[in-house]
């Protein structure tokens, strides 16, 4: 059934402050549920000013002034943030840690535990899963999603098809985007897999995925994903280079079909780890080839985190991208969170401000860039309209109880507001109490 609503799972579960208890809410009343003017009252603006925020028909309709006709949402002690967008993630496996351990916690043990994880996956148990994932990312302040989904020939489109109606029933309170995750798709032998992209970009798959640096002719993988793209209209999202092999980069031929194609903007190349393992000198190449193709790129700091580097001992490598490079070309960089809390990621809180603090602490970016990398750069490669805070922008929005950006990254408080379409989707209030001796 359709949710005009965060879901009663969600709003009992709640969330836990450091001392006491948050209780989350959600909204039913006429503003809420029918996307009319709500005026959100006193929230403090990035810049440091604070003004009423008129909001209508989905969109920020003024900033300042007074709407007497709206529904009032009072947001005094809040600062006002476009919201976070998760550009990559995989629903379809949210969850699954506890069922069976990754023994050697890199990415080849994730990989080889999957298999006997397979038959517990039912639609069923998909549906729940991931829908506890997109209730969590909304109640944390997503509003925009884009998953990854195997369809691959052990999987089929059986997932694919689960996460395609759950992106309809979730459409009230998210944007999904969903990506048709495919195999080995290169020559002779590939030809199972492409069948099965095709079919799943037919079912509706949003974005062509798949695993080039994998595939026994990475340059022929690119240019079949690339086709495939252009022939269904589709946009890009390609798992690159997950790998600490400075030897491995796939990378440059994905630039290269996309510059050739004229397939710029609407092309991402996700986890690039190798890339940050190169010279300075190739780094910088590479990064203005990507800025000037038109390619952006999703770093992924909690897994690849977590998965890499385990064999190093001593001088384990960072295993992020090429970062600074990356932002000196121009080239679009976003960040995500990639797996909640399965083989792959241990952790996990679907939570832009949590990626937002690893890429200060892992990525030294300073807290403005990273929270871009997690909302306006995000919103860039699921090339959704901008939110600048500007009268006419799209109302997706995040209020959390901070004064400032810098407190808001560090301290992470489930006291948020969200808003999607203009309505008011989750809200989730923290009351704690100290008890000091007398």
């Amino acid at each position: 059934m359709a949710r005009p609503n965060v879901s009663r799972r969600a709003v009992l579960a709640g969330a836990l402050a450091t001392v006491g208890a948050a209780a989350c809410t959600s909204t039913s009343s006429g503003a809420a549920a029918g996307g009319g003017r709500l005026l959100l009252r006193g929230p403090a603006l990035p810049g440091g000013q604070r003004a009423d925020v008129l909001l209508d028909q989905g969109k920020i309709a003024a900033i300042g002034g007074a709407a007497a006709d709206a529904e009032e949402v009072d947001l005094n002690g809040y600062l006002l943030l476009p919201s976070g967008v998760e550009a990559h993630a995989h629903l379809d496996k949210a969850f699954l840690a506890r069922r069976v351990p990754n023994p050697t916690g890199d990415l080849q043990g994730a990989i080889e535990v999957m298999p006997a994880l397979a038959p517990t996956m039912t639609d069923e148990d998909v549906r729940d899963r991931a829908s506890r994932g997109i209730e969590l990312a909304v109640r944390h302040g997503y509003t925009a999603i884009r998953t990854h989904v195997d369809t691959t020939e052990s999987s089929g489109t059986r997932a694919l098809a689960v996460m395609l109606d759950l992106r309809q029933r979730y459409a009230d309170i998210a944007d999904i985007q969903v990506v048709a995750f495919a195999g080995t798709i290169s020559g002779v032998a590939g030809a199972p897999a492409r069948a099965l992209l095709d079919e799943g970009l037919r079912m509706g798959a949003d974005v062509v995925g798949g695993l080039p640096y994998a595939d026994p002719d990475p340059a022929a993988a690119v240019r079949e994903y690339l086709a495939a793209a252009r022939e269904y209209d589709r946009m890009v999202d390609l798992h690159t280079d997950e790998t600490t092999d400075p030897s491995v980069l796939s990378l440059r031929e994905l630039i290269a079909e996309t510059a050739r194609t004229g397939m710029g903007g609407r092309v991402a190349a996700s986890h690039c780890v190798s890339l940050g393992q190169q010279d300075p000198g190739t780094a910088e190449l590479i990064a203005k080839q990507a800025a000037g193709a038109g390619v952006a790129v999703i770093t992924l700091p909690q897994t690849n985190l977590y998965l890499q580097g385990r064999d190093s001992g001593t001088r384990v490598p960072r295993a992020l991208t090429a970062i600074d490079a990356l932002r000196r070309a121009g080239a679009v960089l976003a960040a995500g969170g990639d797996n909640w809390r399965d083989p792959f990621n241990a952790v996990g809180r679907a939570d832009p401000f949590e990626i937002a603090a690893l890429l200060v602490a892992a990525g030294h970016l300073d807290i403005p860039a990273a929270y871009a990398a997690v909302s306006d750069q995000a919103r860039a490669v699921l090339n959704l309209p901008p939110v600048t805070l500007r009268p006419g922008d799209p109302a997706e929005l995040l209020a959390i109880r901070a004064t400032d950006l810098d407190e808001a990254v560090a301290g992470a408080t489930e006291d948020r507001v969200v808003i999607h379409q203009g309505r008011l989707v989750a809200r989730t209030q923290v009351t704690t109490t100290l008890t000091r001796a007398s």
